[in-house]
């Protein structure tokens, strides 16, 4: 844990960033324009909320159980590019910006997994990345069917 003081201060790192990524989805919702895109925002919102409990559950002591499979990763925001930031967000940016976001959080779990001194923490940051390649995996998809499926 290089630049964290302690298991505690990584702890805090993620849940402060789980509570970002709440806020991100809630504010998505809020400027959507379509009922299902609201719905969509609305529900990643609260699971990073449940993101953000199940990382203050580690801090009290609790165990997270370890992921059971990988998620497939579609790799599409590698290749897609979001428009400038207008007033209104389209659907395809706001799509486009949560899965990059979502490649980011998994990343950033996969790397705190690699460096966590104990196996319960390493299998905490492990599920938690899964989480988050499958918040990933469900914008790409949706992306598929309502962005490519139009052109």
């Amino acid at each position: 844990m290089d630049s964290f003081e302690s298991v505690d201060g990584v702890l805090d790192f993620a849940i402060e960033r789980e509570q970002e990524a709440s806020d991100f989805y809630t504010d998505l919702a809020v400027k959507a324009k379509r009922p299902d895109m609201k719905t969509l925002f609305k529900q990643f919102a609260g699971e990073e909320k449940g993101h953000k409990a199940k990382l203050q559950g580690v801090k009290e002591g609790r165990k997270l159980l370890p992921a059971e499979k990988q998620v497939l990763d579609l790799k599409m925001s590698d290749y897609l590019v979001a428009d400038a930031q207008t007033e209104e967000t389209t659907y395809q940016n706001a799509l486009i910006l949560a899965m990059k976001r979502e490649k980011v959080s998994f990343r950033l779990y996969t790397d705190l997994a690699a460096k966590a001194p104990t196996d319960d923490l390493k299998n905490t940051f492990l599920t938690l990345a899964q989480e988050e390649a499958k918040h990933k995996l469900r914008f790409e998809v949706e992306y598929d069917n309502e962005i490519m499926a139009e052109n």
